[in-house]
């Protein structure tokens, strides 16, 4: 029998739970609203199991202060938008989180009014310091499929260039920042394994295409990232 990982019951748990808020913020019908209730119940109980601070209630009632209606109860994965920012030696720009000491690039929420590139220029230059371009997309990844996360986002990743500056931490949100060779990558790091080639191979100039995860059949059967 295939075994389930801790990464498969948090992605069912927050799914079921986005079809459940979903239901209730397009529905009025008392039956109806008590299903998508039990179902959420359900969804608290996978993602309590699959580990965290908070009980199934407490999940649920956490879940439950979000439920919209219309449209903007319709659930959807949160946007995170990061820089790939190379420099002249072929370095790629990293910032070491205050919150959990793990290095990643620049990288942060997707802001009303920006476009995606602009928050990439945005997060890069308030986080580092440091002025960029931006070159092209070149990764969209989903964190809940490939456990970079623990809640449902999209990651858009850009290359970007620096064209000036001076390296300076956010003084709240980084613990370090730094510019590092594709050898010598600091640790913690996440998920180099799935972006390191492929960040510094834009950072090369090599010609790249947007990475991104491939679809599944099914979407829902477990073990197939691995």
């Amino acid at each position: 029998m295939e075994s389930v990982s801790q990464k498969d019951l948090v992605r069912w748990a927050e799914a079921l739970s986005g079809i459940a808020r979903t239901g209730l913020g397009f529905s009025e019908n008392v039956y109806e609203r008590e299903r998508f209730e039990e179902v959420l119940t359900v969804a608290g109980e996978i993602r309590a199991v699959a580990g965290g601070d908070l009980d199934r209630d407490s999940i649920v009632d956490e879940w439950m202060k979000h439920v919209g209606e219309g449209v903007p109860g319709y659930v959807t994965p949160k946007i995170a938008v990061g820089a790939v920012v190379g420099n002249e030696t072929g370095e790629i720009l990293l910032i070491q989180r205050a919150d959990s000491g793990i290095w990643l690039y620049p990288t942060g929420w997707a802001d009303v009014g920006y476009s995606a590139s602009e928050v990439a220029v945005k997060e890069v230059k308030e986080e580092t310091g440091i002025d960029v371009e931006v070159a092209r997309l070149i990764g969209v990844f989903d964190g809940l499929r490939l456990g970079f996360t623990r809640i449902p986002l999209y990651s858009l990743i850009f290359h970007c260039r620096a064209v000036g500056g001076e390296l300076v931490r956010h003084p709240l949100e980084c613990s370090d920042v730094g510019w590092f060779s594709q050898g010598a990558l600091p640790e913690p790091i996440a998920g180099a394994e799935h972006w390191g080639a492929h960040a510094f191979a834009a950072i090369r100039g090599d010609p790249v295409e947007v990475m991104y995860d491939p679809p599944r059949k099914p979407p829902w059967k477990g073990n197939q990232d691995r």
